[in-house]
């Protein structure tokens, strides 16, 4: 499996092209986004709580749309899990895409956990699944926002992330975390303070 390397604001993300419950490809570098696209990494059918969540991102999907941000819901399941998860928590309009594979994952700084039984909603956890993730990817295929998880709790609430985007619409706030080396930008300031 590929080592977990973060991704930095500012550079390109991975590739990324899944399979959609309503039977089509869905392709990031095809993504129609003016703004950003965004892609919500969750856990699997077996997770309440992502239940919830997605829920509450399909409440507000028109207000990402009307922004210019392309959105898709993106794990490991199988088909028929990601289709029984649209279905019993009732995602009406919400692109899922399925069967993440693992190593891509990992490209994309995704935590892996193993299953460890059934859950409170009933369903049995695969033997290995991403932890859950928020990107929001600009047009020309760079990081602007990043959260990534280690567990399915305390996720980015939608409604800040909506005044997230429209910060950056409205004053072309540049996405921040960039630093790659840190030694390297204090060493520069240091020179130009002694030239």
């Amino acid at each position: 499996m590929a080592s977990l390397t973060p991704l930095m604001p500012r550079q390109s993300v991975p590739p990324l092209s899944v399979s959609t419950v309503d039977g089509g490809r869905w392709t990031l570098s095809e993504s129609s986004a003016t703004s950003f696209t965004m892609v919500v990494f969750y856990r699997g059918h077996h997770c309440p709580i992502c239940a919830k969540y997605l829920r509450e991102l399909e409440r507000v999907l028109d207000e990402f749309a009307a922004r210019g941000v392309d959105v898709i819901a993106v794990s490991g399941d199988v088909e028929e899990r990601a289709r029984r998860a649209k279905e019993d928590w009732r995602l009406t309009r919400l692109r899922i895409g399925h069967g993440l594979d693992l190593d891509d994952a990992r490209r994309w700084g995704l935590y892996i956990s193993t299953g460890i039984g059934t859950t409170s909603s009933g369903v049995e956890e695969p033997v290995l699944f991403t932890e859950p993730a928020v990107y929001l990817v600009r047009p020309d295929g760079t990081l602007y926002y990043g959260s990534v998880q280690t567990s399915p709790f305390a996720r980015p609430d939608f409604t800040q992330l909506l005044a997230a985007v429209d910060k950056a619409l409205a004053t072309d706030y540049p996405a921040r975390g960039e630093v790659v080396d840190h030694h390297a930008v204090l060493a520069e300031r240091d020179g130009a303070h002694h030239a």
